[in-house]
Parts: structure tokens; sequence; C-alpha cells
């Protein structure tokens, strides 16, 4: 009986054998194998083939907007108004001129009164007409440019929240116009009122530049142009760039904190002539007041003042950095 059935049951493995050999090795001699590894190559390079496709649409569309946005910053002409709203002055065009000849006649009649001598007096008349007007809109626009740079990335943080949240942009930016501080909510209260006249909400942050003209601005402006013609993440786009401002603002400290060693110097440098000759003068009037009162005196004082002033000038350039 067990001579009977090992013959069987070793038949039986053979064929069990056999079948197992012919499903596995049938798809490789068939070339099924290579077939389906090929179909799913070709079904890859597609997905890859798209994949570059749309990552190439949108690196024009971006490159598209960039050259939209440097155009129009460009075109953007600085009238006085403009240097009002930068000094963020709602004054108009007939109040400066009013408040420059005012200024520009009580600086005259002061030296006039002082010095008695009307030529004088005329060129303080000019410095008050167009320099004082001029150096008080540039001081003006500089510290409120300061206070704006300060806290414009608490407000970028603001919207990230916002936007992760579910609010949409435009509440947002309605938001920080209500809540932020001076001079953030202004400017972001004329986008949203410039927004509700029709305007794109893009446009209206690009606009900004041109009332707050600094890089952190046309950072803002250009990713908000950006999301809204080619798309993306805009809460994580926003999220970067509240985070280099922020690297930003710190490394201006470092910088500022590192170049104080060198304004101090350059500050004695440039202050050492002045003193010198004014505790000269307290001590012997005479033997100084010959630059003033001999012709050599005149030449040597108004070269001497020609290379103080090239002097400065150059320290001024050594320990300025931008970030």
């Amino acid at each position: 009986m067990s001579a009977v059935n090992l013959p069987l049951a070793a038949g039986l493995v053979a064929v069990a054998a056999g079948a197992v050999a012919y499903v596995v090795l049938l798809p490789v001699l068939s070339g099924e194998r290579r077939a389906e590894q090929r179909r799913k190559a070709l079904g890859n390079n597609r997905v890859s083939l798209a994949e570059r496709a749309t990552s190439a649409s949108r690196r024009e569309q971006v490159a598209k907007s960039l050259k939209e946005i440097e155009a129009k910053k460009d075109k953007t002409k600085v009238t006085l108004e403009l240097k009002l709203a930068r000094a963020g002055l709602d004054w108009s065009r007939r109040k400066f001129y009013v408040v420059s000849a005012l200024i520009a006649l009580g600086l005259g009649v002061g030296v006039l009164a002082v010095s008695g001598r009307p030529l004088v007096a005329l060129l303080a008349t000019f410095v008050g007409a167009l320099g004082i007007p001029a150096w008080m809109l540039k001081h003006l626009q500089k510290r409120r440019i300061a206070a704006f740079i300060d806290e414009l990335p608490n407000a970028i943080d603001v919207v990230v929240r916002g936007l992760k949240s579910g609010i949409p942009l435009g509440d947002c930016l309605r938001m920080i116009s209500r809540e932020a501080k001076e001079p953030l909510r202004s400017e972001f209260r004329v986008a949203n009122e410039a927004q509700a006249l029709g305007l794109p909400m893009s446009e209206a942050i690009q606009r900004m530049y041109e009332r707050v003209p600094v890089t952190e601005v046309n950072f803002f402006a250009v990713v908000i142009g950006i999301q809204a013609k080619a798309g993306g993440n805009l809460s994580e786009a926003l999220g970067n760039l509240s985070r280099v401002l922020r690297e930003r603002k710190k490394m201006a400290g470092k910088i500022a904190a590192m170049s104080m060693e060198a304004k101090v110097s350059a500050a004695i440098i440039a202050a050492l002539p002045f003193v010198v000759a004014f505790t000269t003068y307290l001590s012997s009037p005479d033997y100084i007041s010959l630059l003033w009162t001999t012709a050599i005196g005149k030449i040597a004082l108004a070269a001497s003042a020609l290379w103080m002033g090239l002097g400065i000038a150059m320290m001024k350039k050594m320990i300025s950095f931008e970030v």
C-alpha cells in the first residue's frame, strides 16, 4: 500500500512544483512583467512631465507678476502730495507752501535782526523756504517708515493666523486696519477703502509701496500679487516673509551695535576741529581771528571746510550699512 502511494505522492509534488514554476516563470518568459514595468515607467514619466509643466508654468506666472510689479513701481512719480503722504501729513499743497513761506520769513527776519546783513538774511530766507521744509518732510518720512517696519511683522503674523483659521484675506486686513498701531492702521485702512471701491486687493497693497517705499512693503506686495495671479499657499508664504523680516531686523540691530564704536569715533574726529577752534578763540581770539580777517586765512578756511566735508562724507559712507 505504501509502495503504491509513494510514486503517487511524488507525482503530485512534481505537478505542484511545475504549476508554481509555470505561474512564476510565465510572466518573465512571455515579457508581461517587462511590459508592466514599462507601463509603470511611462505613467511615472507622464506624472513627472505634468509636474514639470505645472512648475514651469508657475515660474512663468511668477516672473510675469514680478515684471508687472517692477514696471508699475518704476512709473511712480514722486509728487509733493506723495511726499506729504509718506511723511504722514494730511496737508494740501497750498498749506505746505504757506508753512514754507512762514518759516522762510521768520528765519530771514531773525538772521537780519541778529547779523544786520541783508545778504546773509537773504541766504537764510532761501534756506528756510527750500531746505528746512524738505528736511522736515524727510525726517517725518524716516520716522514714520521706522514705526511701520517695526509693526509690519506683527501684522503679517495676524494675517497668517487668520488664514490658517479660515478667515478670508480681506477680513484679516480689515482687522489690521482697526487694531494695529499707527502708521500701519491708516495705511491698511487706505488699502481696504481702495478695495471697497473696486480695486483688487493685490493692487491696493502694491499702492501701499508708493506711500511707504521700503523693501519690506515691496516684499509684502510681491507675495500678495503673486498669490493673486499664480496661486499657492498664502499663509506659508506670509509666514516665511514674517520670519525674513524679523531676521532682517535682528541683523540691522547687530550691525548698529557693531558699528557704534566706528560712529562714535567718526563723530569725535568730525567735531575735533570745531572744538579746538572754539577753545583757541576763547584763549587767544586775536590769533585765530586771522582765519576770517585776512585773505589767506579765508582761503585756508574755505579749503579746510572743503576737505572737512569730504572727510565727513567719506566716514559716513564707511560706517553706513544697508541690510
